[in-house]
């Protein structure tokens, strides 16, 4: 087991437009113009597919196949005892060539209720591209008005109705299930998400998808739009989501915990961190990771690891801005995040 390097994977022919933000911050060759989405290291598929989505690791194996037949060297005893062989985590870079349009993901409980799944959609996001974003009703909107108006293609207008947020990089949005938000165009995200890829679209105009019959995850917009929460924020409560990106063991808002950890690490000279199963994402420099079982693997701006458990304590070596996403943790771990600084 040791840190491995993953290439860029991004699903072709998607239904907005992006991808060429991912391609420059990898220093790639150009991607089509319809691949907004890099699916880091990721063991999930797109919503519908058999495969896609799906990582492999440089042998061809797939991630999530790896996982499966050594969970517990992947993850960890701890976590294997908690989740089984479930990473419990889904990385992605993502590019809005455009804005995305108004949708909203469903709760864990909504999800096993009305689709059998074990997993909805909390999600976070680490600007890395200024621009702005819709985030939260901040006008309740009735659920028969919110039915006739994403059935009668008029989901755009809720755009009004929404918290409309510039962001600068290094902020952290947190979005919890349930919460309308679109993203707008120019901005690129490293997105933290529920293993899933359910989504119900109050929009689609514009977009290269027939909302109407893909929009609401088969189960007809009536159901779907369930899922959504119709109530106001304040102003206040919403900006609470918001964080500086400021460095640290956890850098978006606290209630995200329960499903995911992002750290972000500066690196000026030797930094360590505490081992278990995460995807690094190099933001900018060069760095050096080392672990107790592995010798230094070089990184650059760009790079993505994948980073078993079984591996031990990670060391790095450089002058680098790195994340480190994770699985959630236990309230006893999330103390104990770091063991040197």
């Amino acid at each position: 087991m040791a840190p491995i390097i993953v290439p860029a994977n991004q699903p072709a022919d998607r239904f907005y437009a992006g991808g060429t933000r991912i391609s420059s911050f990898r220093d790639d060759p150009p991607c089509a113009s319809h691949q907004p989405e890099d699916w880091v290291a990721s063991t999930t598929c797109c919503h519908g597919c058999a495969s896609l989505g799906l990582s492999r690791l440089p042998d061809g194996t797939l991630l999530a196949d790896a996982v499966a037949a050594q969970p517990e060297r992947w993850l960890g005893a701890e976590h294997v005892a908690r989740y089984g062989a479930d990473t419990k985590l889904l990385v992605k870079l993502l590019d809005a060539g455009q804005r995305l349009p108004v949708h909203a993901h469903p709760h864990v409980a909504w999800a096993a209720r009305h689709l059998g799944l074990k997993h909805g959609k909390a999600e976070a996001w680490y600007i890395l591209t200024p621009g702005c974003v819709w985030l939260a009703l901040k006008e309740a909107v009735e659920d028969k008005a919110l039915l006739e108006l994403v059935e009668a293609g008029k989901g755009t207008q809720l755009l009004d109705k929404m918290h409309k947020i510039d962001v600068v990089p290094h902020q952290t949005l947190y979005v919890p299930p349930g919460t309308l938000h679109a993203i707008g165009e120019g901005v690129m995200v490293v997105e933290l998400q529920e293993p899933s890829d359910l989504s119900v679209l109050c929009e689609w105009e514009g977009f290269q998808i027939d909302g109407l019959q893909h929009g609401h995850l088969g189960l007809g917009f009536a159901t779907a739009l369930t899922a959504v929460d119709t109530k106001a924020r304040t102003r206040d409560e919403v900006m609470r989501l918001v964080t500086d990106g400021a460095t640290g063991e956890s850098v978006c808002a606290e209630e995200s915990n329960e499903y995911f950890v992002l750290e972000r690490l500066r690196v000026d000279g030797e930094r360590f961190a505490h081992r278990g199963f995460a995807i690094m994402i190099v933001l900018d420099g060069s760095v050096s990771l080392a672990t107790q079982k592995s010798e230094a693997l070089a990184l650059k701006k760009g790079s993505t690891v994948v980073i078993p458990h079984d591996d031990g304590e990670l060391k790095l070596q450089g002058r680098a801005d790195v994340l480190v996403a994770r699985p959630p943790k236990s309230e006893i771990a999330l103390a104990c995040l770091f063991t040197i600084t």
